[in-house]
């Protein structure tokens, strides 16, 4: 098989620009596609995650000047956290700092915790998808907008007047769109209107393939075919703790069991062969994209391991 392969962290466990810094410039040395990130500001466990948050957008920021080669982006920001319009011009922004590497994940939020320890409103979940949807059209609008246009935008959460739509991203005619995550109805209307991959995160293969076959109707329900839209890629999430023993892998799978407000996952936690298997059996329902998540940002061995023993059969 032949498959497409970046590296998913989440810094709010506990990871400075640094460490960030030196994970993915062994990402792109190593031959990943790309170096995604959550978009949190707090940890989810007793573990307060020293020393401490930091954003997701000033850090790829900064990453896309010290890289040159992967893709970058985030997997995903909370629409809860930032107005569509400032985002546009952040993602943007980025993009050109980057030439064109940069792709925005972005979904309804959910870890209510970290909302209410900065300040930040939490509606309830209905509201949460009206708004999303709203940043989607707003986003995807003020990047299209011929240069000289402008865009208004009259939704119920967001009015944009005469927006001079500016700055331009790189990519022509968006950074692609990443829309996912387990909720049966709406968020596949959205990833097949909106979005350029669909994402389905830490799940079984079972349960992957009937996500995908959900956002498939939704993509034939909406006429995206017919629209002349290029088909959605299909992306899967894999939590990954392999070892060169039983024992390492043991080691690394440590913080999957400390209690936290993630819901359950479907880790590979094994070999590089089980995780070899593994990917096979997502690619064989359809998965052209991966992205392993790696707990430990320290923990550089663990990505070579990845990079020398799994990348080449893939």
């Amino acid at each position: 098989m032949t498959a497409r392969v970046c590296v998913f962290t989440e810094p709010h466990r506990g990871a400075d620009y640094e460490d960030q810094l030196r994970c993915a410039q062994l990402v792109e040395a190593c031959g990943f596609e790309g170096f995604f990130r959550a978009d949190h500001y707090q940890a989810m466990g007793a573990d307060p995650g020293l020393p401490g948050p930091t954003d997701a957008w000033l850090t790829l920021g900064a990453l896309a000047r010290e890289t040159s080669r992967i893709r970058l982006g985030t997997l995903v920001t909370s629409a809860t956290f930032r107005l569509p319009g400032p985002l546009a011009v952040t993602v943007a922004q980025v993009d050109r700092m980057s030439g064109g590497r940069v792709e925005l994940g972005l979904g309804a939020g959910w870890y209510e915790r970290e909302h209410t320890s900065y300040g930040i409103p939490f509606p309830p979940a209905p509201e949460r998808f009206d708004r999303l949807e709203e940043q989607l059209a707003v986003l995807t609008g003020l990047w299209r907008t011929p240069v000289g246009e402008h865009f208004s935008h009259h939704g119920d959460h967001y009015q944009l007047l005469d927006a001079p739509a500016l700055p331009k991203p790189v990519q022509v005619p968006a950074p692609p769109i990443i829309v996912g995550g387990r909720g049966p109805k709406r968020t596949p209307q959205l990833a097949a209107r909106y979005a350029d991959e669909f994402n389905m995160p830490f799940k079984s293969v079972a349960e992957t393939a009937r996500a995908y076959r959900r956002v498939a109707e939704a993509c034939e329900r909406t006429g995206r075919a017919e629209a002349g839209r290029a088909p959605l890629v299909l992306s899967t999430g894999v939590v990954v703790a392999i070892g060169r023993t039983d024992a390492d892998a043991q080691r690394r799978a440590a913080p999957l069991h400390v209690r936290s407000a993630l819901p359950p996952e479907d880790p590979v936690i094994g070999s590089p062969a089980q995780l070899v298997d593994r990917l096979g059996e997502f690619s064989a329902i359809g998965t052209g994209r991966f992205h392993l998540r790696l707990i430990d940002f320290t923990d550089l061995d663990h990505l070579e391991l990845i990079a020398g023993e799994v990348l080449p059969q893939l």
